[in-house]
């Protein structure tokens, strides 16, 4: 039944690729554990005690909470499929508790920061340095994930209403807005692309060879262009976090960024209030006569 619930989550959940191959390898790893160790052939033999002593063996070998939790939810998930199609008359992971999540907050590039990265940036003249602009401007502009960044094609720009498509988890499509410098640039980085004289596929954003950008390259020139900045963290989630975080100090509703960000609850998205409450600390420990921290 294994091999029907990851076309499940595939063609019907419509799960990305990544999350495919993360469950597939949860789902091998576990029946592996039940063969080894209990000499169970498939993991419809096994009940509530054996997959918490799977989940036990995890955690004793130091694994993150949030790794851990991820093959719960891969296990959850799995025997609900089966419960479903009647390979099993009860769930053995219902009573499953998952190990609390240390809670960190996004990192983010303060609000003075980034305009002045995005001005003092040394961005080359040529198509390469138009590109890497553009790819800053997108991810600080409009929230969008990596993913989605690299799956743009060039029809889910619209320039006259100012609008972008993007597709993200689940394949679900959402429609961000775009200000005008971004406006302004895409009209640039069309036409200086158009002009380069290289065979382009569909992707609007594309390598110096004209081919789809990849993951590692856009790591590459995030990590390259935030070297100044004073985050430690230097990935294209956090101008991601940044988009995110500088809304709503701004005072935003928090379900206007939700919807911009494509997050399925607003629990996700309630993280960024944790940034701002900590400003607002930050904020009275200085200036409050009676915070005790007055020179």
């Amino acid at each position: 039944m294994t091999d029907s619930f990851l076309k499940y989550i595939q063609f019907e959940k419509r799960y990305s690729k990544h999350t495919l191959t993360s469950y597939k390898n949860d789902l091998e790893q576990f029946s592996a554990y039940l063969s080894q160790t209990y000499q169970l052939s498939t993991p419809t033999e096994a009940n509530y005690g054996i997959i918490r002593s799977w989940i036990l063996l995890l955690m004793g070998k130091e694994l993150s909470a949030k790794t851990v939790n991820r093959k719960i939810a891969t296990l959850r998930s799995y025997y609900k499929f089966l419960l479903r199609k009647g390979e099993i008359a009860k769930d053995p992971t219902l009573k499953l508790k998952a190990p609390k999540l240390k809670k960190s907050l996004p990192v983010f590039i303060e609000s003075n920061d980034m305009p002045e990265l995005l001005a003092e940036t040394s961005f080359s003249a040529d198509f390469s340095g138009l590109r890497d602009r553009l790819i800053l401007e997108l991810l600080y502009g409009t929230g969008i994930r990596l993913s989605e960044l690299i799956g743009i094609k060039d029809k889910d720009i619209n320039l006259s209403q100012s609008l972008l498509k993007v597709l993200g988890k689940g394949n679900k499509e959402r429609i961000i807005p775009i200000n005008q410098t971004l406006c302004d640039l895409i009209h640039l980085y069309r036409r200086k692309r158009n002009d380069s004289g290289k065979e382009l596929g569909d992707h609007f954003i594309v390598t110096d060879q004209g081919k789809k950008l990849y993951p590692m390259f856009v790591q590459r020139k995030i990590k390259e262009y935030l070297i100044g900045t004073a985050v430690d963290k230097k990935s294209p989630h956090v101008l991601r976090h940044t988009f995110a975080t500088h809304l709503l100090n701004n005072g935003a509703d928090l379900n206007a960024i939700k919807d911009l960000m494509g997050h399925s609850s607003l629990a996700a998205t309630q993280v960024y209030t944790h940034n701002s409450i900590e400003k607002l600390k930050a904020i009275f420990e200085k200036a409050h006569p009676k915070s005790g921290n007055k020179e």
